[in-house]
């Protein structure tokens, strides 16, 4: 049985920790230039703590028979001037989601995911912001099986330390 609690990443620090490092490392097979989770986990863990507080921020967990399997984290964003779409409301934007190997194929993203839109939707959202790695084609068919569609296709260039070169991104 899977069950969706929401939970307080502060009161679950550890709990969170992990999952995130997991996430991070399963970019980091995406994306090669990803941080080591060492060098950000302090940062980023005050990132979602504070967002979670201070931008209506929800984090759910998902669990099998007891056992934590995945969660899915977003958070409010307000419209501010230098918004240039027709939408005028607040934005959710899903800034984190990740479910362990041993849980996956069970439906429980889904899950998540259905839950998380819905205590949005109860709330008057009606713009959701998601990214994904350009390579990652599974969340890319599982976002456009939800009805989600791409709107803008972001390219990165980075450079040389002296910024004469650009380095390639992936191999």
């Amino acid at each position: 049985m899977i069950t969706i609690t929401p939970i307080r990443i502060k009161d679950h620090y550890e709990l969170l920790s992990a999952m995130l490092k997991e996430l991070h490392l399963s970019e980091l097979e995406f994306f090669p230039k990803t941080a080591a989770w060492e060098d950000i986990q302090t940062d980023y863990m005050q990132h979602v703590i504070s967002t979670q507080e201070e931008n209506d921020g929800t984090c759910l967990l998902a669990a099998k028979d007891g056992d934590p399997a995945g969660f899915i984290f977003a958070y409010v964003e307000e419209p501010d001037e230098s918004r240039i779409e027709d939408y005028t409301g607040d934005t959710l934007y899903v800034s984190d989601g990740y479910v362990a190997p041993a849980f996956r194929r069970m439906g429980i993203y889904r899950q998540l995911n259905d839950a998380l839109e819905a205590i949005y939707l109860q709330k008057g959202i009606r713009r959701i912001v998601r990214y994904t790695l350009s390579n990652n084609l599974r969340m890319q068919q599982f976002l456009a099986s939800q009805q989600y569609e791409p709107v803008r296709i972001v390219y990165e260039k980075w450079l040389t330390p002296d910024g004469k070169e650009g380095i390639k991104l992936f191999p």
